[in-house]
Formats: C-alpha cells, sequence, structure tokens
C-alpha cells in the first residue's frame, strides 16, 4: 500500500499527463491558424469551394455603419422556441459624446410545438400574426417600415432578402420549408392577413448581426464572432477575393461558418480521445468539429470525460466508478464557468458546485477538479484565438504592405461573455499569434446582434438603395 508521500506525485503525474493530453502549444495552434488560413482561401475559391468544409458564404452585406443611419425599423427574430418583434429607431449621434443613440422596444412571442412541426404556411401565418400584434400595440399597423429577418437555420444565400433554408434545426420540422426562400413565404404571410404592409429588405445570419451591432460603435470592427451553444464567425472581405461572385469591387462581409472546420480530417492530429467520444456519441456525428473543441454545447463534457477516466484511475473521488458524474451530460458548462469563478472563493464554493453530481469532494479532489476545467476552457480559448489570428491575417493581406491594422471584433455568447477568463486568455493568445504582422486586434462585447444588428444591416442597405436611386 503507497503512503500519501508516494501517492501525492503519482496524482500530480497522471493530472500532468492529462493536462498534456488537452494543451495545444504554440507550435501546434500557429498550424491550426495555417490551416484556417488555407481553408478560407479554398471557400474563396470558385473551384475548391465544393471540396471546402469552411464554406465562407457570401452574406450580401456589402458596408459597415456609417454613423449616418437613421429611421425607424423593425427587426424579427426566429431561432428557437421564442419569436421576437422588435421597433429598432436609430436616431442623431449624442452631441455630448459621438456615441450611438439607439432606442428599442420589443416583444417576445412563443413559438407553440404545433406550428414548428406543422405546416410550412402555417409557421409564417403565425409570424405575421405576431407582427401584426405587435404593430397594433404600437399604433404603426398603417406605417410601411424596413424589416430586418435574422433566421437563425442555415440556409443558402442569394442575395440580402433572398435565403433558402438547406435544413431545419433546434427542434423545427415544418412541412414545406426546406429549399424555399424564407423572405418569399414571409411576404406571402403578411399578404394573406393583409392587415399590414412592411419592406423586408435583409435576411440576416446572427454572426454577421453581431458585427453590425458592434461596427456601429467601434468603426474598425471588421470581424463578428460567437462563443456560445455554438460557434462562428464572419469578416469583411474584398469582393474581388470572393470567385463565387461576379462583382470584384468593394467588401462583403463572408459568414464563414467556421465550425465545420476539420471535418475532413485536418484537426486530428490535434484531437484527444475526449474530443473522439463527444463526437461518436453526437447527433451530427463527424460534423462541426472545431466547434465541438471549443463550444458551450460541448466544454462541460469533455470536462466529464476527463474526471471519469481520472476517478477511474484513482485519481480523484476515492476511484468511484458510477454514479451521476458517469451520466453523458450531466457536468454541465455552466459549471465549468463557476468553479473557475469562485476559485479565489476557497473550496467550499467547489465542493458545494460537485455536490450537485453528489460527489463528495475533498480538497485534493476540487485542486484537481479546478485543474481539469482550466486546461479545457484555456484550449477552447485558444483555438479560437488561433480562428480569429487566421482571420487577422487574411484582413492584413488585403491591405498596403507596410500599413499597420487595427481591427476589432464584436463578441457575443455566454460562454464569451460568463466565462471568467475565456475572453482574456483568447485576447493574449491573438496578440501572440499576431506579433511581428503589423496587426491589433481588439475585442468588444457585442450587444443584442440578433436585434440591433438587423435593424442596422437594414439601415445600411436602405441608405445604400438611397444612394443609388439618387445616382440615377
Amino acid at each position: 500500500m503507497m503512503n500519501q508521500e508516494e501517492t501525492v506525485p503519482c496524482v500530480d503525474m497522471k493530472v500532468k499527463e492529462l493536462e498534456n493530453q488537452i494543451n495545444l502549444n504554440d507550435e501546434k495552434l500557429t498550424s491550426i491558424m495555417h490551416k484556417m488560413l488555407n481553408e478560407m482561401k479554398k471557400g474563396l475559391g470558385k473551384s475548391t469551394n465544393d471540396q471546402a468544409k469552411v464554406k465562407m458564404i457570401p452574406s450580401y452585406v456589402a458596408s459597415l455603419p456609417d454613423g449616418t443611419e437613421k429611421g425607424s425599423f423593425l427587426a424579427l427574430d426566429l431561432g428557437g422556441t421564442n419569436f421576437r418583434v422588435l421597433l429598432v429607431e436609430i436616431m442623431d449621434r449624442n452631441e455630448h459624446n459621438n456615441k450611438p443613440n439607439i432606442r428599442m422596444d420589443s416583444q417576445i412571442y412563443r413559438m407553440p410545438k404545433d406550428v414548428i412541426t406543422g405546416e410550412g404556411e402555417k409557421l409564417f401565418d403565425h409570424i405575421a400574426s405576431c407582427m401584426a400584434d405587435f404593430l397594433k400595440r404600437l399604433s404603426l399597423l398603417d406605417k410601411k417600415l424596413p424589416v430586418g429577418f435574422t433566421f437563425s437555420f442555415p440556409c443558402k444565400q442569394h442575395g440580402l432578402d433572398h435565403a433558402d433554408l438547406i435544413t431545419w434545426t433546434k427542434g423545427f420540422s415544418a412541412d414545406g420549408v426546406v429549399g424555399q426562400d424564407v423572405v418569399t413565404m414571409l411576404r406571402e404571410a403578411i399578404d394573406r392577413r393583409g392587415e399590414f404592409d412592411c419592406n423586408i429588405i435583409a435576411v440576416v445570419n446572427d454572426t454577421v448581426g453581431t458585427m453590425m451591432s458592434c461596427a456601429h460603435e467601434f468603426p474598425d470592427c471588421q470581424v463578428g464572432l460567437i462563443v456560445g451553444t455554438g460557434s462562428n464567425a464572419c469578416y469583411m472581405e474584398k469582393l474581388s477575393n470572393i470567385e463565387l461572385l461576379e462583382d470584384s469591387t468593394g467588401d462583403m462581409c463572408i459568414n464563414m461558418e467556421w465550425g465545420a472546420f476539420g471535418d475532413d480530417g485536418i484537426l486530428n492530429e490535434f484531437r484527444n480521445e475526449f474530443d473522439v467520444h463527444v463526437d461518436e456519441n453526437s447527433l451530427n456525428r463527424g460534423k462541426q468539429l472545431y466547434e465541438k473543441m471549443i463550444s458551450g454545447m460541448y466544454m462541460g463534457e469533455i470536462v466529464r470525460l476527463a474526471l471519469c477516466k481520472l476517478a477511474k484511475d484513482g485519481v480523484i473521488f476515492n476511484g468511484i466508478t458510477n454514479g451521476p458524474l458517469f451520466k453523458p451530460g450531466s457536468f454541465e458548462t455552466s459549471y465549468v464557468s463557476q468553479i473557475e469563478s469562485v476559485v479565489s472563493s476557497g473550496m467550499t464554493a467547489v465542493q458545494n458546485i460537485l455536490a450537485n453530481l453528489e460527489l463528495g469532494a475533498l480538497r485534493s479532489d476540487c485542486e484537481v477538479v479546478i485543474r481539469v476545467c482550466q486546461a479545457v476552457s484555456r484550449r477552447a480559448a485558444h483555438l479560437c484565438a488561433a480562428g480569429i489570428a487566421a482571420i487577422a491575417h487574411k484582413i492584413k493581406q488585403n491591405q498596403p504592405e507596410n500599413d499597420d491594422l487595427k481591427i476589432t471584433v464584436g463578441v457575443d455568447g455566454t460562454v464569451y461573455k460568463k466565462h471568467p477568463t475565456f475572453s482574456k486568455i483568447m485576447a493574449e493568445k491573438v496578440e501572440h499569434l499576431c506579433q511581428g504582422t503589423g496587426v491589433k486586434v481588439e475585442f468588444a462585447l457585442s450587444y443584442d446582434g440578433s436585434g440591433k444588428g438587423a435593424a442596422l444591416i437594414t439601415a445600411v442597405a436602405h441608405r445604400m438603395a438611397q444612394l443609388a436611386n439618387a445616382d440615377r
């Protein structure tokens, strides 16, 4: 039987082995950054897009806010069992500090199960009904407003106001919508109702909305990032580099759909046994492999699998081999954030969190759990940093060679907002990966991309259309 002096070094050695299995050093992160950069170029190429896993979808958002946008806009947000309608009023900037001056009012409507799983026409009829109720309550039924529609499902976009649904997700299965233009279906529902009129100018991806909502306050914001349940990024690209489109003058926002990075196996050397287990037991096996290493949907499960391995090896929890910890999904990602938040409060706070899983944890157990949580969340932040650094390098390639460049990344998502160290770790690693390139990357929290961002995209498109009409 080992004495305590022998046990502690043995425990530390096994924990270090696991940390090394999870951690990615700078050499590996640099390699991932270059692989992402190559995949981006492949996605932009006409002859290579079919083979690219990062699809680099043109959003048809061709301009950022310039501060002159004004007016009242309606924003719609459909992405789950709640549907939100917003009135967004963009006014003159504050004369004292030149800050944006936006006023919003909104209402949330439930999407009944029989609506989201029934006939497609009924789904859009319900949306039109909610719009009518909202406009009636604000006495705006007789006012024709420009509309931005945040539709957070996979779509193939053919224009700013044309998007064909590729597939339903999030429990939606309404018949007759897949393959159809969702804006056309909404317009038809509004016409059937005959109670109000509106001008649907834009259908919006939530990542693009995140960038736009931040760009209204930070003019150098050229990137949008979401790190929440899922993860995605977008950025402003030169049209001359987007071979899928014929136009070659100006810029356009590219919705990267970067969660699929690695689905062709190019990240396999950086994945570990926990990543493989998570993927093999997921509903979309073999897909979204980069996202599965980063996002909130999977972070807690990776920690759980690592803790189960240490428990089976007798390192923690007195070597237990059954109980709630061994149930898939039992270690929520919120536990990771909570544990890393309360470290400074002492082990009692960590023990209280672990008690949710019926784990009687000694101080030594808590110390190991903290280290595992830190390793998994640090890796997620570093992987995100590699992706953002790749985008920064790509944008820099579009600039004059000797010019320094400052980029602001607008970020949204629960992991970024609620994890105590994620944002700091990611920013530091991006700075390291961009050293010597003349690029400075800063981050700003983006507020309400699906609401304010959708309205701003609509406002910019409305301004551009008015300018085009004036030139005719």
